[in-house]
C-alpha cells in the first residue's frame, strides 16, 4: 500500500483502473486505456490494479464492481467511475483536471 500512496500523491495525474482477470468489461476497457495513454503519454500515468490480488486496496477504496476507474492528483481523488467509458469520454474527464 505504501507504493500505491506514493503513486497517487504524485503531482502528475494518475488514473487507477481497478479490474479483474475474469471481468469481460475490463477486457473491453484495456485497449481503450492503452489509446488514452498513447494520446496523453506525458500528462498521465495509468495504473492497473487487480482487485483479486489487492483486496485490501479495493476494500479501502470501496470498489464494488469492476472496472472502476479513479483519477488522483497529489493524493486527492478527483473523479471516480465504474463501467466502461469510451476513449473520448475518458479524455474529456482527464482534460478537465489538467
Amino acid at each position: 500500500m505504501g507504493s500505491f500512496n506514493s503513486i497517487i500523491n504524485s503531482s502528475q495525474l494518475v488514473l487507477i483502473d481497478f479490474f479483474a482477470e475474469w471481468c469481460g468489461p475490463c477486457k473491453i476497457l484495456a485497449p481503450i486505456l492503452k489509446e488514452v495513454k498513447q494520446e496523453l503519454s506525458k500528462d498521465i500515468r495509468i495504473i492497473k490494479i487487480d482487485i483479486d490480488k489487492n483486496l485490501p486496496l479495493a476494500t479501502k477504496y470501496k470498489v464494488r464492481g469492476v472496472p472502476t476507474m479513479m483519477l488522483f492528483k497529489k493524493g486527492k481523488l478527483l473523479w471516480r467511475q465504474s463501467g466502461v467509458l469510451q476513449k473520448n469520454d475518458i479524455l474529456a474527464v482527464i482534460q478537465q483536471h489538467t
